[in-house]
């Protein structure tokens, strides 16, 4: 009998997170639904996060101002490659339109070779965000 899973909600470790959530936020319109206690204005040490049916929760990687380093480590940066975050977007070209707009780095639209209409965003930590949609033949 398979488990009986209502969803996934990814977990992602942030350098600032007001920066994060802002760009959630104000650039992609995820709403803040939950946070741990909040120090001031976007200031908390974890938060829930949702668009739509999409559920993410952002998390400090530093326990305090005073851990966080002057900037983000590099290696720390580097091992976001690994994770990538795919939403269903149904329409591709509008949300590309929305985030150029706005002034945010993105890759146009392009077709895969299994189908699916992607584009491509980072966030301010460097995950990966890919917007994807099945194409129309």
């Amino acid at each position: 009998m398979a488990l009986d899973v209502r969803g996934l909600t990814p977990l992602l470790q942030v350098y600032d997170m007001p920066t994060s959530v802002r760009f959630y936020r104000e650039v992609l319109g995820f709403q803040v639904v939950s946070t741990s206690p909040k120090f001031g204005p976007d200031r908390f040490h974890w938060a829930m996060l949702r668009l739509g049916d999409a559920e993410l929760m952002l998390n400090t990687a530093y326990e305090s101002d005073e851990e966080r380093p002057a900037v983000p480590e590099a290696t720390r940066v580097a091992a976001h490659d690994d994770t990538g975050l795919f939403l269903g977007c149904a329409n591709v070209d509008e949300a590309y339109e929305e985030l150029s707009g706005k002034g945010i780095p993105v890759k146009e639209p392009l077709v895969t070779g299994y189908g699916m209409k992607q584009m491509y965003v980072r966030d301010p930590d460097g995950y990966a965000l890919c917007f994807q949609w099945p194409a129309k033949h």
